[in-house]
């Protein structure tokens, strides 16, 4: 009797063993993800030597019809601007690396950097004129034949020149500098015969010295000029185009640009 007393409460106790089981944790709940900080600043990268568009005045201080319409942009978006000085010929990798949020200072748009680069809606239209010393021979881009011509490097310039490849292999020779002053420096002083540059560039410079400087009737094409930032960034892209349409429709923009060029040029 104790024996089979024994196994009873044995299996008994088997069996109430089973019944008490306890059933596995649940899985604890992730952890929320941390709050993405609400963006308070861009910076903007541009060529500080590029008057009217950003430069540097008498103060060493930047500005410039796009260092004003950008402040504007900012202001009604609540965001800081800082502008950041690059090297122009880089301007895709400082914008890829994030060193610079956009790029604001005459950029063309082009399907070249369309592949590496978002763009804003165009804001206003350039020219790709033909500087040449006042009294020159060279009356029409034909007479480029044989010239040394001149533009700054990494530029829409370049670009616009050697797409009419029978002219550009009608220079003599073709030169590229860090910026526009530099180019037109050298055409006052004989070292190049024609220089290629933005419209509302080239006519800045004329403008103060008209008596130095002719604009050829002939030009290297019509391009427009938008606001460039990451290809990922559409949020500050969309902001960008919302604040330039804003200043478009109010007349902020035109304010700026009579500001600058005496008329209202933006697009």
């Amino acid at each position: 009797m104790k024996k089979f007393a024994a196994v009873a409460l044995v299996a008994l106790g088997a069996v109430f063993a089973g019944c008490t089981k306890q059933e596995p944790a649940a899985p604890a709940a992730a952890p929320a993800p941390a709050p993405t900080a609400a963006v308070t600043k861009i910076v903007v990268g541009l060529d500080d030597n590029f008057p009217p568009m950003g430069f540097r005045d008498e103060k060493n201080e930047l500005v410039g019809f796009d260092i004003d319409m950008a402040k504007e942009a900012a202001k009604r978006l609540g965001l800081q601007v800082e502008f950041k000085p690059i090297d122009w010929s880089a301007k895709e990798a400082e914008l890829s690396g994030k060193r610079v949020d956009a790029l604001w200072n005459g950029l063309t748009i082009t399907e070249e950097r369309k592949q590496n680069i978002a763009f804003t809606a165009p804001y206003m239209e350039n020219h790709q004129i033909i500087v040449v010393p006042a009294g020159s021979a060279i009356k029409a881009k034909a007479d480029l034949a044989g010239k040394v011509v001149g533009a700054q490097e990494g530029s829409s310039a370049v670009d616009a020149i050697k797409k009419e490849d029978a002219v550009f292999k009608s220079f003599k020779d073709f030169k590229t500098f860090g910026d526009n002053v530099t180019a037109l420096m050298d055409l006052t002083t004989g070292r190049l015969d024609a220089v290629v540059v933005d419209e509302v560039v080239g006519r800045y410079y004329v403008a103060k010295k008209p008596d130095a400087y002719a604009v050829l009737d002939d030009n290297f094409g019509t391009e427009e000029y938008g606001v460039g930032v990451r290809k990922d960034d559409a949020e500050l892209q969309g902001k960008l185009d919302k604040a330039l349409g804003e200043m478009k429709a109010d007349g902020a923009a035109a304010k700026i640009a009579e500001q600058w060029f005496g008329k209202n040029i933006i697009k």
